[in-house]
């Protein structure tokens, strides 16, 4: 017991030290938490029905009643822009939790045992790399069909290559060191060391990737709405509301866009912030 009270210990004055050090990691920590909290709790702080219509309240701009004005079917823009956040984020951490996963496994995979294991997984991600990511996402979408799920899947599949590269080079700097051999001789498996050994010690500059790749995804889901491949209306997506304002702005109604693709861009500051905070506070001590 303290034992593990002196290494909580640690970590906690490590994290003070951390948000201390660095006041953009404290801004883009408390910008996380803001979006995880709308993400979560949305429903039950929208003001409004996110998808209820008002023939007789139709763009209006913002005022006291509506923050952010209402649409052209009269639905309140600053509940549509909170209730976006959450499909939004769970679309991005999907897909960036099952292609960390699955990107972490192969490259570690590829950089521990090397050999034909390396080969194909590096021609994998050479051949993912091919192609425009992005034009890809929407090969996928267009091919399965425009659903959520087949957003998450096209999103993880366009991420795989970065972690697979990321795990290889780091696992195969680390194959040989010192305590893999120490693992080695008090008979440890591969499986083993590498779940227990390697993969610990690569997870700081995966963190960054992580962060980035949330911002990405987030991105990614967004324009493949956007161009009308994403999320199909009415739900409330931040793509699909900035590409139904896009159409507004011209005639004045530039609330429309304005809103949701600022939060949009918020999301995407917050993500890219992240990452070096994140990979201080996994550094091993």
């Amino acid at each position: 017991m303290t034992r593990i009270s002196d290494a909580m210990q640690k970590k906690i004055k490590h994290f003070r030290y951390i948000m201390v050090q660095n006041p953009v990691t404290i801004f883009a920590f408390s910008l996380f938490g803001l979006i995880v909290f709308l993400a979560v709790f949305g429903p039950w702080i929208t003001p409004y029905d996110p998808l209820a219509t008002n023939a007789t309240n139709t763009l209006k701009p913002p005022n006291w009643d509506h923050l952010f004005g209402t649409d052209h079917l009269g639905r309140d823009v600053f509940s549509r822009v909170i209730a976006a956040t959450r499909l939004d984020l769970g679309i991005a951490v999907s897909a960036v939790a099952l292609s960390f996963f699955i990107g972490s496994a192969l490259g570690c995979s590829a950089g521990f045992w090397g050999g034909w294991t390396d080969r194909i997984v590096g021609r994998f991600s050479d051949t993912i790399m091919a192609f425009p990511l992005f034009v890809l996402a929407m090969g996928i979408v267009a091919a399965m069909g425009n659903t959520v799920a087949n957003i998450i899947y096209a999103t993880a599949i366009i991420n795989l290559p970065f972690y697979a590269r990321v795990a290889r080079a780091e696992t195969s700097i680390r194959r040989n060191a010192g305590y893999v051999f120490s693992a080695r001789l008090c008979g440890s498996s591969d499986i083993r060391i590498l779940a227990t050994q390697v993969f610990p010690n690569i997870l700081p500059p995966m963190m960054v990737q992580i962060s980035l790749n949330m911002g990405w995804a987030i991105l990614n889901a967004a324009g493949l709405s956007f161009i009308g491949l994403g999320v199909r209306p009415p739900d409330a997506e931040w793509g699909i509301m900035v590409a139904e304002g896009a159409n507004y702005i011209i005639s004045g109604e530039w609330w429309l866009a304005i809103f949701p693709g600022a939060a949009l861009m918020l999301a995407v500051f917050c993500f890219n912030l992240l990452g070096d905070g994140l990979r201080d506070l996994v550094d091993p001590l």
